[in-house]
């Protein structure tokens, strides 16, 4: 079994930075993809960055220039950094995995991010 944990949510300003990790522990399994999700009360879920299994990078178009998605594959960790936050960032963050063995997919606990004004 494979879990993620992630850390580095917290309350920040408007304009302020956080940084998220996700850190990958347990069995070794192939790696398809790493997604960074949130969820703000009452919306769905939204996907917020992606890496790609050839190293490409996806952001929603509310993040686009404001977050950066890397990973440390040493480490087995994946990052969110996020400048320039806004109040509508507010949500808890959700890392997910996708692997090429059952049971393919694989969710943090998530993380709480509040942007204050």
């Amino acid at each position: 079994q494979v879990q993620l944990v992630e850390s580095g949510g917290g309350l920040v300003q408007a304009g302020g930075s956080l940084r998220l990790s996700c850190a990958a522990s347990g069995s070794t399994v192939s790696i398809v993809f790493m997604r960074w999700y949130r969820q703000a009360p009452g919306k769905q879920r939204e996907l917020v960055a992606a890496i790609t299994s050839g190293s490409g990078r996806n952001y929603a178009d509310s993040v686009k220039g404001r977050f950066t998605m890397s990973r440390d594959n040493a480490k087995n960790t994946v990052y969110l950094q996020m400048n320039s936050l806004k109040q509508e960032d507010t949500a808890v963050y959700y890392c997910y995995m996708r692997t090429a063995q059952a049971p393919f997919d694989y969710w943090g606990q998530g993380t709480q991010v509040t942007v204050s004004s």
